[in-house]
């Protein structure tokens, strides 16, 4: 059962996180609440707010917004480095989920959320993304078309625990093959990622290799999945 609004509105995943808190290292509210804050203190309340997603944002946002537009943010680039225990693996056989980290460049999609619906919004991407404090989330350029605007990226938090670091690639590809959580296995969340990219118009050498030795290991059939249309 994959992640949905509700799930976000209903604050599930702290909830469950909390049940295994041993090995989840849970953010408490208040520094959960002061991340937000900081990130809003850049944000002039006016304007719409802009937000990159390079992995799961792409092809299952779970937010409301107003646009999305392809674009690039430089100086950094998507990779599995980040451990997942129940999302995507379990506590035993921990899965991997992408993270943007330093260096090279990245495509992906990003989305405009109303300026009236920011914080209710933003609050809910915390939900998914910051209960662990898996990622530090900052203000970057992006270029998409010929404009050059700020985003909301949310970059691998090296201090974490749950960042793996560089991994061997066939470390990798066995992690991916084998590893399931309770919103899906880790190999259908690097075919989604790889069929929304796809979907529109970016190619990730990378991730399209990764995802082939991937389903060689796995032996399994890959069914693509159908992405929401940029500017939908």
């Amino acid at each position: 059962m994959g992640l949905t609004r509700e799930d976000l509105e209903n604050d599930v995943l702290r909830k469950s996180y909390a049940r295994v808190k041993h090995n989840l290292p849970l953010v408490p509210e208040h520094e959960f609440h002061a991340s937000l804050e900081r990130i809003l203190a850049g944000w002039n309340p006016s304007r719409d707010l802009w937000v990159f997603g390079y992995g799961s944002l792409i092809w299952n946002p779970l937010f409301h917004y107003v646009e999305r537009r392809l674009a690039c943010v430089h100086g950094f680039h998507r990779r599995f480095c980040l451990r997942s225990r129940t999302g995507r693996g379990s506590i035993e056989n921990p899965g991997l989920v992408l993270g943007l980290d330093f260096g090279g460049c990245c495509n992906g999609v990003a989305f405009r959320i109303a300026a009236d619906q920011a914080r209710r919004e933003l609050t809910l991407i915390w939900r998914r993304e910051m209960v662990l404090g898996s990622y530090a989330p900052r203000w970057v350029k992006m270029r998409a078309g010929r404009s050059q605007l700020r985003a909301i990226a949310f970059v691998v938090n090296h201090a974490h625990p749950h960042y793996a670091r560089t991994l061997p690639l066939d470390t990798i590809v066995r992690t991916l093959a084998t590893a399931h959580g309770r919103f899906g296995s880790s190999a259908d969340y690097l075919y989604q990622t790889v069929d929304c990219l796809a979907a529109h118009g970016i190619h990730d050498a990378y991730l399209v290799a990764l995802r082939e030795r991937v389903m060689a290991a796995a032996g399994g059939v890959h069914h693509p999945v159908e992405c929401p249309e940029v500017g939908a």
